[in-house]
């Protein structure tokens, strides 16, 4: 595992095959994923198919239970997905040329109204499919509607320089959301996020360390930009 300046890198698995594929598939590409996904064990952040129907993208994480107990996916987890997601394309002949297996990194997509329930109390990067109030992208901590009870309405209280504000949307309204980075896991699992007294509010900085160099001392990777890359034999 790559591990750089206190930051987990994204672990990063990928695979190439021509699959032979079959008359009648009996599942989409996205069914197949998720159900593969799923019953090994793994929450499904995110899948998408290149637009030449070339590449196929799969990032995977732990279930909320295993996040917790500070368990990360790891080159072993994406590798038993990958050769599972391999079986099950074939067999429902689903076309392919290369398939890449990922873990989700720090700045973690959310997606479904599951992973909104999972992360409510962190801070979040949210980008509006249409502007309100002359902008798309808001940060702040992501909460429930009060009095709302349906898991397609959220909240976001963010901090506009003069006052707290509130942002009440739904999940048809947002192109992209993603977790603000944080120095650990910790706040990842439904804890409050780092330096968060708890029932406070607003957008919260967190305080940057002082580290110090030694003379002599390669300059270290910005986080993110290490993967690993495998491949498997046929």
């Amino acid at each position: 595992m790559n591990k750089l300046g206190g930051f987990i890198q994204p672990i990063f698995f990928a695979f190439s095959i021509f699959s032979r594929p079959e008359a009648h598939p009996r599942m989409s590409w996205q069914a197949a994923v998720e159900t593969t996904v799923t019953g090994l064990g793994y929450d499904l952040v995110d899948c998408e198919r290149s637009a030449s129907g070339g590449t196929l993208r799969v990032t995977i994480d732990k279930l909320a239970p295993q996040a917790e107990a500070g368990e990360l996916i790891d080159v072993d987890d994406c590798e038993k997905v990958t050769r599972q997601l391999q079986y099950v394309l074939e067999v429902e002949g689903l076309e392919y040329s290369r398939l890449e297996v990922s873990s989700p990194g720090l700045d973690r997509l959310l997606n479904k109204p599951a992973h909104y329930a999972r992360f409510a109390g962190q801070e979040i990067d949210i980008t509006l499919r249409m502007p309100f109030q002359g902008r798309k992208k808001y940060r702040g901590v992501l909460g429930t509607q009060p009095d709302v009870t349906s898991d397609q309405a959220w909240r976001l209280v963010f901090d506009d320089g003069e006052a707290e504000q509130a942002l009440d949307f739904t999940l048809d309204e947002v192109r992209e959301a993603r977790l603000v980075p944080v120095i650990s896991f910790k706040g990842r699992g439904g804890e409050p996020a780092p330096d968060r007294k708890p029932g406070q509010r607003g957008v919260i900085k967190p305080k940057k360390a002082a580290l110090k160099k030694q003379a002599g001392e390669p300059q270290q990777a910005a986080p993110g930009q290490d993967k690993v890359d495998g491949g498997l034999k046929q």
